[in-house]
């Protein structure tokens, strides 16, 4: 690997740091419930919404706010689903692209509006421009708009505070933060040679002198929710691999900015809506730290290449090339699969199905740990969930009921924390087993790596990540349905679990901070809460990963 592909790796990197605390900082200023500047821009838009959707901004209880996630986010999937049953006589379908069967519309439509965006089928020939342009779009808003809400109103909790109003914290996500950056990164995506263009279909003369039909569409608008709203399908089945969605380097590093720029800032966010930036700081180091080991260990697996190929004397100078672009080159596509599994995106410019084994443990790991940034809002639910587990054990190894933000940690809030960490395990693990039994002829590997196949399939599942090995045939009515229901669950059953815990946190009276409090903003408990992610999160799955990526790599 050249001294520019870590250059490129650094700088990209470096940027992302420098650009997260200011955006942490106007996250939390854009969900002020106060008057503030940014009404002057924002409001005139948002009254008309809040007035046509009889919105009134009142507080609501935890269970009314999960309510309002589950009711709102079931109906978006109800109309998802119609419109990919009947995109065949609906309009803008110049194409003609027959329906969705009702399996594979069920799993599309949970997959995005989970912010999943799993893909078992290819967007150029699977969805109508307007399915494209308005179940597709329109969920990629809303997914990631749900998770920063919920986030938002689990920090409201913790500190105390009421958690707000869903619709109105839902339309301020929308309003404030996704759709102002998203128009902006649409101009800079079309400046960049990505189509803008309501035709789906361009004809094109080779040089051979024959016609060749070559897939379009409004892609540089795509492309920005895509990647902001760490949704991660794609307009193309080649996904960020396809010269449209990806045309160069610099349309990769602004990907993995965007990929990454609302989960690093989540931290700050919470810093600041604690009033203790140092909180916010010592979580993002801690996932600073766990993102640079991720991305080290996948650098040189894959630039050392496929063992076998090495011992037939095969120059690989340029690493472990199969399966990637070579105009993106190993790094920038190593680069990107840790970005795309960390942030729970899912978007891909290099098939996962050909990394290395440890390339491809890596950006498992990601997903089964899912702290390391994690998704929009989601992301920062796990965090805070393994701070509150750290903040836990610590009280138990001095015998102190532990505290966390002045609130005293219990029974009833470590029983909710414990149920949402075993459904994780569960959604991954048991569906693995099954298909390992039943569904053999479907994965495409029978070895090692083919255990691996589906237990990417679920974790991915699980994660909200979406990305996929790719070797298996998935567009079958178990694959279908089984992601989708693994999808659906991990997605809502956490959330719910969590607001009750953050309901439960705001009714309790403060307790004032003693000699024998564990300081939560200190690089003590940044440390406690990398261990409990280890121990807790990547001990789970060590017996899997074991029999899948680590015996395949062994036994090369």
């Amino acid at each position: 690997m050249s001294i520019f592909s870590y250059i490129g790796i650094a700088v990209t990197f470096i940027i992302a740091l420098i650009i997260a605390r200011p955006t942490g900082h106007y996250i939390a200023y854009a969900f002020e419930n106060k008057p503030n500047r940014l009404d002057r821009w924002f409001y005139p838009i948002e009254k008309w919404i809040y007035r046509f959707g009889g919105i009134k901004n009142e507080n609501q209880t935890w269970k009314q706010y999960a309510g309002a996630v589950l009711i709102s986010n079931a109906v978006i999937l109800l109309i998802a689903y119609l419109i990919f049953r009947f995109q065949h006589i609906l309009p803008m379908n110049p194409a003609g692209i027959t329906s969705m069967s009702p399996d594979l519309a069920f799993n599309t439509a949970i997959s995005f509006i989970t912010n999943t965006n799993l893909q078992h089928y290819s967007g150029e020939s699977g969805l109508s421009l307007f399915s494209q342009m308005t179940a597709i779009i329109f969920m990629m808003f809303v997914s990631p708009a749900t998770g920063i809400a919920v986030a938002i109103a689990f920090i409201r909790g913790l500190t105390g505070k009421p958690l707000g109003n869903f619709f109105t914290d839902l339309v301020r996500a929308i309003t404030r933060i996704l759709l102002p950056l998203t128009f902006i990164m649409a101009l800079v995506f079309v400046g960049l040679g990505m189509p803008q263009t309501l035709h789906t279909v361009i004809t094109a003369q080779t040089l051979q002198g024959t016609e060749q039909q070559i897939g379009t569409g409004p892609i540089g608008s795509f492309l920005a929710i895509k990647e902001l709203g760490n949704n991660g399908g794609g307009y193309f089945g080649a996904n960020s691999a396809h010269p449209f969605e990806n045309p160069g380097g610099f349309s990769n590093m602004l990907q993995m900015l965007m990929m990454l720029l609302v989960p690093m800032s989540l931290p700050f966010t919470y810093g600041k809506m604690v009033g203790n930036s140092k909180q916010g700081r010592v979580l993002f180091v801690s996932m600073v730290m766990m993102f640079v080991v991720m991305l080290s260990v996948s650098l040189v697996s894959e630039f050392q290449g496929n063992p076998l190929i090495n011992q037939l004397g095969i120059q690989h100078q340029s690493g472990s090339m199969e399966g990637k672009e070579v105009r993106l080159g190993e790094a920038q596509s190593s680069f990107y699969s840790v970005v795309t599994t960390a942030s729970e995106t899912g978007a891909v410019n290099t098939m996962h199905d050909t990394l290395t084994p440890i390339g491809g443990l890596i950006s498992l790991g990601n997903m089964m740990l899912n702290t390391v940034f994690g998704g929009s809002g989601v992301g920062l639910l796990n965090i805070l969930m393994y701070a509150i587990i750290a903040v836990f054990l610590s009280g138990l190894m001095v015998g102190r009921t532990p505290e966390f933000l002045g609130r005293k940690i219990e029974g009833k809030e470590m029983k909710l924390i414990a149920v949402t960490l075993l459904i994780q395990p569960l959604l991954v693990l048991a569906p693995t087993a099954i298909a390992l039994m039943t569904q053999a002829d479907t994965i495409s590997n029978p070895g090692y790596h083919g255990l691996t196949q589906a237990l990417y399939e679920f974790t991915s599942s699980a994660a909200n990540n979406g990305s996929g090995f790719e070797g298996l045939g998935d567009n079958t009515p178990f694959w279908n349905i089984m992601t989708g229901v693994v999808m659906f669950i991990s997605r809502y059953f956490s959330m719910v679990t969590l607001l009750a815990v953050a309901g439960s946190l705001m009714a309790k009276k403060p307790v004032p901070e003693t000699s024998g409090t564990l300081r939560t903003d200190q690089a003590l408990f940044g440390g406690m809460f990398i261990i409990s992610v280890i121990l807790v999160g990547a001990l789970t799955f060590f017996p899997v990963v074991v029999l899948g990526p680590i015996a395949e790599m062994l036994t090369l």
